[in-house]
This record gives structure tokens, C-alpha cells and sequence, in this order.
């Protein structure tokens, strides 16, 4: 028994530890914090200054404002908490900040989606013209990537989230408009779903070669969407864009899954 007390940790070793590692985990955001303020700063005046005139002069109303304002917050939180330790030293780089800027232009983009019984077609305008602003700019993070000789997986995984994330909210959006029929989330659910499968067919983790289709196919499921989207289109042609762009996706989606399975590892069979 006196053996067992004296390994056991006291209180006091407890306490300190875990004050400890509360002091470091403290230093970490902090630290992040530091590195990204520009970036927050001006992601937090974009969203503002693209949702404000939306709420003051639609029928959105504020809490438009305080939606994109938290997803804003969310968006922060999730990119400080993931980001590599080095760029509390290094900065997050030319091309990251770029990505976040994009992100904070998609925030007022995803905030409509909770609000689909308010969507008049001047907002729906006003949000096209947002989201194609930031389709322009995706390729620009890559190309100072590499340029400044900062390419990370943290920065390649961080493009690649935002460019599903606004496929996603496009879908939504596009089936809220009542165009078309729900079978349009799909556009937006199937990569999630193949990031899911994963979890339990582990050859579907593996890396797959660099793919100009894919990169191609990316831009032809925003573009679709977004003239899907757009209010004077007629549902005849979003339903086609909408199918067209589901149809390449799964055909996209199809290769590379044979890919992986031709080149899985054999270990990876057992688990499925």
C-alpha cells in the first residue's frame, strides 16, 4: 500500500501538470493568434463589410450578420487550431493568407444558406458575385505557394477544404432556390462521403497522383452551380448544369477510386 501511494501523483502533481498543459496550450493559440492577426483583422472587416450592407438593406436582417459573424469565428478557430507549429515563428506565408482572405469571402456566402426563406434575388446577385470573386482567386494561394517556395500540406489540405466547403454551400444554396431537386446535395456530399468511406476502407487514404482533371472538374462544379444559382436562369438549364456537373463528378470520383484500388497495399485489404 506504501508503495502504491508513493507512485501514485500527488494532488499537487496533478494540479501541476494539468495547469501545465493548460500554460502550453495557452502559448500555442497565442501564438497563432500573433501570426494570423493580420489575416483575422482583415478576414473580420471583409465578412463585415460584405454582410452589413445586406443586412441593413434586404430583409435579412441581423441575424444574417450575426450568422456569418459566428461561422467567421468558427472558421478562425478551426484554421488556429490545425495550423503547423512552425508558423507561430514563421507566419502562415504569402499563400495561406491568401486561402483565409478566400475563406472570408465564402463566410457571407455560407451565411445565406441559414436563411433561405429571405433570399431575394437582389441578395442572390450580390452573393454570385462574391462567391465568383473567390473562385477567381483559388489557384492565386498554389501560385504563390509555390513561388515564395512555402508549399505545406497543411496550406494544400486548407485550399482543398474551402473549394468543398463552397461546392457545398452552393449545392444547398441552388436547392434552396427550389430549381432543383435535392438530389443536387450530392454535388456537394459525395467527396465528404468518400473522406467517410475511408474511415473504414483505409486503401481509399491513399495518396493520389497530382490530376489536372480534377483541378478542372472543380471549377466546372462551381461554375455550374453558380449559373444554377443565378435568378433569371430557367430551371430547364440549372437542372441540366446541375446534372452535367454531377455526372463528371461521379465519373471523376470513379477513376480514382480504381486508381487507389489497383495500388492499394496489401495489408490495406484485410480492413476492407
Amino acid at each position: 500500500m506504501e508503495r502504491s501511494s508513493e507512485c501514485a501523483p500527488s494532488s499537487s502533481d496533478r494540479e501541476s501538470g494539468a495547469s501545465s498543459a493548460a500554460g502550453t496550450w495557452r502559448a500555442a493559440v497565442g501564438g497563432q493568434v500573433r501570426a494570423w492577426r493580420i489575416e483575422i483583422l482583415l478576414g473580420l472587416v471583409l465578412v463585415i463589410a460584405l454582410s452589413l450592407p445586406l443586412t441593413l438593406f434586404t430583409g435579412l436582417g441581423a441575424g444574417y450578420l450575426a450568422t456569418a459573424l459566428l461561422l467567421f469565428v468558427a472558421l478562425t478557430s478551426l484554421v488556429l487550431f490545425t495550423a503547423p507549429a512552425g508558423f507561430r515563428t514563421e507566419g502562415p506565408g504569402p499563400a495561406n493568407r491568401m486561402t483565409f482572405l478566400r475563406a472570408a469571402l465564402v463566410v457571407p456566402v455560407a451565411a445565406l444558406a441559414f436563411h433561405p426563406s429571405l433570399q431575394e434575388a437582389a441578395v442572390i446577385y450580390a452573393l454570385l458575385a462574391v462567391a465568383v470573386l473567390a473562385l477567381i482567386l483559388d489557384g492565386a494561394d498554389g501560385a504563390l505557394a509555390r513561388r515564395s517556395g512555402r508549399v505545406t500540406a497543411f496550406g494544400a489540405r486548407f485550399d482543398m477544404e474551402l473549394d468543398a466547403l463552397l461546392i457545398l454551400v452552393l449545392a444547398v444554396l441552388v436547392w434552396q432556390t427550389g430549381q432543383v431537386g435535392p438530389w443536387v446535395l450530392l454535388i456537394g456530399l459525395i467527396r465528404y462521403g468518400f473522406v467517410v468511406a475511408g474511415w473504414h476502407w483505409r486503401w481509399l487514404q491513399g495518396a493520389l497522383p497530382p490530376s489536372r482533371r480534377r483541378q478542372t472538374l472543380c471549377v466546372v462544379q462551381s461554375v455550374a452551380l453558380l449559373i444554377a444559382l443565378a435568378p433569371l436562369v430557367p430551371s430547364v438549364l440549372a437542372v441540366a448544369a446541375s446534372l452535367g456537373a454531377l455526372a463528371l463528378l461521379v465519373y471523376s470520383f470513379a477513376v480514382d477510386i480504381g486508381w487507389l484500388y489497383r495500388h492499394r497495399e496489401p495489408a490495406s485489404v484485410a480492413g476492407g
